[in-house]
């Protein structure tokens, strides 16, 4: 347990030396710690998992995944940290609050960052079939795009072969028509039609004659026909078109599985509105509510000291603090001394030394002057 406490008195930035001096405090610091700690812990899982989709597909993804977010959450650990123990109790409330401003604006700022990749793992399953209309809906357009494009460009073909079509679907009504109107007159019934004698006389000859020539139309426009259908599947295939299909549920799939963080977060993002285009206030607000509950866990370090009263490890602290600069103006002082003490002893030694050269120099020149 004492462990666990130097843990995360560590995590809330206090000092820990003149911390374990005031017990009231111990429990206070562990929250903050705490809290800390699992901020960090949620942003290593969040940052984690949206590298893992930005490398999803590759064989090293889970290996980034994991190293980025161990940098992600070392980052805002020691981000959060630093907010933390920067906020001083001992200014007055005003002050405070003018030192976390900016501290909970960042808070805020990194709780947004942090929540989106954990609001994409909790709505994966619903991110995942809006992935999988939106992929079927482009691949519908893209294919409409294509027929259409193909349709303007070759619309003189497409129009024969309909042309050929239309023909061949009338012919073989005709011929149908005709071979029963040959066999009610070859069987002798009478009708508009027929003669009504029964037997191959001249007027089913003449039936028979035009039933061979629509039959003989109907062998050519099918030639005809099929050439250029053949004509039209080679254009098909030239142009790409041939092999595009409509994804199937196992492509879909697919998709979906290697999508990136790009399209997950679009994806999360129309979540939010019916396909009408009207927003859907439950979906909405379930996203919002996650969002803003990650940013007051971001907050909540800074909002904790800020609401915590002044104790006696505040107080405590700001002596060490304002002996420590004491101590320190008191050591420049002595160094100050020091460097003058110095200076003069080097000022003085030189005065001696110059004066002896002097003398001396004095004592030679003497020595060699000339009285006479």
């Amino acid at each position: 347990m004492k462990k666990i406490n130097d843990f995360f008195w560590f995590c809330s930035g206090a000092h820990i030396g003149t911390l374990k001096r005031f017990p009231t405090e111990h429990n206070k610091y562990v929250g903050i710690g705490a809290t800390i700690f699992f901020t960090a812990l949620f942003a290593a899982l969040s940052g984690g998992y949206a590298m893992y989709f930005v490398f999803s597909g590759s064989t090293g993804a889970v290996f980034f995944a994991i190293l980025f977010g161990a940098l992600w959450g070392l980052a805002i650990f020691n981000m959060d940290r630093y907010i933390v123990s920067s906020i001083s109790k001992n200014a007055s409330t005003n002050k405070q609050i003018l030192q976390a401003t900016p501290r909970v604006l960042l808070a805020i700022m990194i709780g947004i960052v942090i929540s989106r990749p954990l609001e994409l793992k909790i709505f994966d399953k619903e991110i995942r079939q809006k992935l999988k209309t939106s992929y079927l809906g482009g691949q519908r357009s893209k294919l409409d795009t294509l027929n259409s494009t193909f349709a303007k460009k070759y619309s003189a073909e497409l129009g024969k072969v309909v042309d050929l079509r239309a023909e061949r679907d009338s012919l073989t009504n005709d011929i149908n028509r005709s071979r029963y109107q040959l066999n009610q007159e070859i069987f002798g019934d009478k009708t508009n039609q027929t003669s009504g004698k029964m037997g191959y006389g001249t007027y089913a000859k003449q039936k028979e004659a035009v039933l061979s020539q629509k039959m003989a139309r109907l062998e050519i426009v099918r030639s005809e026909m099929a050439k250029m259908e053949e004509l039209i599947t080679r254009r098909k295939e030239l142009e790409g078109i041939a092999s595009e299909r409509m994804f199937s549920s196992k492509q879909l799939d697919s998709l979906a599985n290697v999508a990136g963080f790009a399209d997950r977060n679009w994806a999360l993002g129309q979540l939010s509105f019916n396909n009408d285009g009207s927003r859907d206030l439950g979906t909405y607000l379930a996203i919002t509510f996650i969002g803003l509950l990650f940013i007051l866990f971001e907050c909540l370090p800074v909002f904790v000291k800020l609401m915590s009263n002044k104790g006696p490890y505040d107080i405590a602290l700001q002596n060490v603090e304002d002996s420590a600069v004491y101590g320190s103006f008191k050591d420049k002082d002595a160094d100050v001394a020091v460097v003058d003490g110095v200076h003069d002893t080097k000022v003085e030694t030189e005065i001696d030394k110059q004066k002896k050269i002097i003398r001396g120099r004095s004592a030679r020149e003497l020595e060699n002057y000339s009285w006479d």
